[in-house]
């Protein structure tokens, strides 16, 4: 039997059951003490997908995961309109679809989708308040809007419950808190032990810098997986991809991108992934063609078509067209100044328009009288968020700027939270090379390598253009 299908429902029930152990002791016991053997994902080699990596069930052909999600959206608008307006009956119904319009919205990238839900968690509070399915909805809307501490607070109403700890533990993640991050996405893994619960923990101590542990995380991740969980398993396999993608790890990297597309044809962050990888490796054509893939797929707009506006660019002075890159930032910066403006003019308005995205195309297209905008951007930024990649993207603004002691301090700020990411220790040795250190700058460039042997200037014309983990 394979390994990733031995742990069954009963068997994680049983696992919770043994000896009063919490459920993260209990998989660490289990599994070293004669159950079934886990392979060691890290030492894996990275020259094909090995088996444990494939989703082992069938997925199939039949119809799209979009398209079941529409016929279960289907199935609640018509319960919502069979029921007495306004009444508990109704507002049930409403959560349930409600959490099916924020399915749909992680599925498809689709913003619209995120304003239905919203709207209709909102109407099922209006007949059930306090009802936990439509504040987790709300909560995970909040989340996805960076709406940090509008999510905080609703998972505060859930009262510890599994979705309170996966929006605290996404939340303090994004926001650099890691020590809580961890404290929540560890109490997640002991009430569930499911692939989502594991994922997050897997994201919170990559951030940290304990490549071991996610690695095991991950692990535990693909072995608690049940058939039918697409979505789950095409990003517990990108986000892994993404894990080894940040260690130079290609070959593994494309391979994970690619079994999450043979899960979930249709999930655009696998895709765009590899947009990323194929640029990194000088594939500009094939590159091109994931990002007209994923174009192509939009009927509606998305959350990623900022990114992938980014994306081609960074890509057409690479295939020489430095006209159309001009095209491609215009097209970018009008979408996110847009959602920005409409976010910031009114609190109650939504939109999906984040500064440190704004920033970071403003920093990209190299344009010096942008730089004073990025700046201010990344200052307000700060104050919301503290991880690795918002402390990187400030202490390019300062650098810009010339403020290269302030871009010292903030760049050995974000390091100092233990996420190992090449890109961080480049702009770290940049710094140092300006304020005339090179020896500090020859270590910090001997530590990009220890992360990610491979990494070099393609590796930089990549960096920041793919989605999970270090971006």
């Amino acid at each position: 039997m394979n390994t990733l299908n031995s742990l069954s429902s009963s068997r994680r029930g049983w696992l919770l059951a043994a000896v009063g152990l919490s459920a993260t002791s209990a998989v660490l016991w289990f599994t070293q003490a004669g159950g079934p053997a886990l392979n060691r994902l890290g030492d894996r080699p990275s020259r094909h997908l090995d088996a444990p990596y494939r989703y082992p069930f069938f997925v199939s052909t039949s119809g799209s995961a979009t398209a079941r999600l529409e016929q279960e959206i289907a199935h609640f608008q018509e319960r919502v309109r069979q029921m007495p307006a306004q009444s508990v009956a109704q507002g049930l119904e409403q959560s349930a679809l409600a959490l099916g319009y924020l399915k749909m919205a992680r599925l498809t990238g689709q913003s619209h989708w995120y304003l239905l839900a919203d709207q209709t968690a909102q109407e099922a509070l209006r007949s059930m308040p306090e009802h936990p399915e439509a504040i987790a909805v709300l909560a995970r809307v909040a989340e996805a809007r960076h709406d940090f501490d509008q999510a905080l607070a609703l998972a505060v109403q859930l009262d510890g419950s599994k979705e309170a700890l996966s929006v605290q533990a996404a939340v303090h993640l994004a926001r650099g808190n890691l020590v809580a991050a961890a404290e929540a996405g560890d109490r997640l893994v002991d009430q569930t032990l499911s692939p989502a619960a594991f994922t997050q923990q897997a994201l919170v101590r990559a951030a940290q810098g304990d490549d071991e542990g996610a690695l095991q995380s991950f692990q535990y991740a693909l072995e608690v997986e049940e058939a039918g969980d697409l979505g789950s398993a095409a990003r517990t396999r990108t986000l892994l991809g993404r894990f080894y993608y940040e260690r130079g790890q290609l070959d593994l990297a494309r391979g994970l991108y690619h079994e999450a597309l043979r899960i979930l044809p249709s999930y655009l962050p696998a895709r765009l992934n590899l947009a990323q990888l194929a640029l990194r490796q000088g594939r500009y054509g094939l590159a091109a063609q994931y990002y007209r893939q994923v174009e192509d797929m939009g009927s509606a707009a998305t959350v990623y078509e900022p990114l992938v506006q980014r994306g081609q660019a960074r890509l057409k002075p690479l295939q020489h067209q430095p006209a159309q890159a001009e095209i491609h930032w215009a097209n970018a910066e009008l979408q996110l100044r847009q959602t920005l403006a409409e976010t910031s003019a009114d609190s109650s308005a939504f939109g999906f328009g984040h500064r440190r995205d704004l920033a970071r195309l403003l920093l990209e297209r190299g344009r010096p009288e942008d730089t004073a905008e990025a700046l201010a951007l990344m200052e307000a930024e700060v104050k919301q968020r503290r991880d690795a990649d918002t402390l990187d993207t400030y202490a390019w603004a300062l650098a810009q700027m010339g403020r290269w002691q302030e871009a010292r301090e903030v760049v050995q700020a974000a390091i100092a939270l233990g996420t190992r990411d090449a890109a961080l220790c480049d702009r770290a040795a940049q710094i140092e090379e300006a304020l005339g250190n090179p020896a500090q700058a020859a270590a910090y460039r001997q530590q990009m390598l220890e992360i990610d042997p491979q990494f070099d200037q393609n590796a930089r014309h990549a960096a920041g253009l793919g989605i999970g983990l270090g971006g």
